[in-house]
């Protein structure tokens, strides 16, 4: 998985591969975006059974410092978030595929992508089962 660095809620510097061993998805996603709102609840029921073997990475797109914070705030998004500021975007994009929000990419303990889901698709879900059980 391409290493990045940007800063977390906090204005904290949080680099990927500080998460290294454990499972990580990231999940590229905007306030904007109906799906990636829809699939909140789904998302924080699956962080709260795995995140022993796995953080969440919130990859913030499209959306601007103020709308981003208040997004997460509002819909008290438990995990780690980073926002990804739009000139950034179509590189990270194009290294891990992400053509449309939501994108979820499971990386595995040693860094390597595991899959790629897009859209709010019940098989990521199913997938995670199988991987974490």
């Amino acid at each position: 998985a391409p290493d990045f660095e940007w800063p977390d809620m906090q204005g904290n510097p949080l680099k990927l591969s500080s998460l290294r061993g454990k499972y990580v998805v990231l999940d590229f996603w905007g306030s904007w975006c109906i799906w990636c709102i829809r699939g909140i609840p789904h998302m924080k029921a699956y962080y709260a059974k795995y995140k022993e073997k796995m953080e969440i990475l919130g990859i913030d797109c499209h959306d601007t410092e103020e709308k981003w914070k208040e997004a997460v705030k509002e819909h008290d998004i438990p995990w780690l978030h980073v926002r990804c500021e739009d000139a950034q975007l179509q590189g990270l994009a194009q290294k891990y595929n992400v053509e449309g929000f939501p994108t979820k990419v499971i990386i595995d303990p040693e860094g390597k992508v595991v899959k790629t889901v897009a859209g709010e698709d019940p098989a990521f879900y199913t997938f995670l089962d199988e991987l974490l059980k």
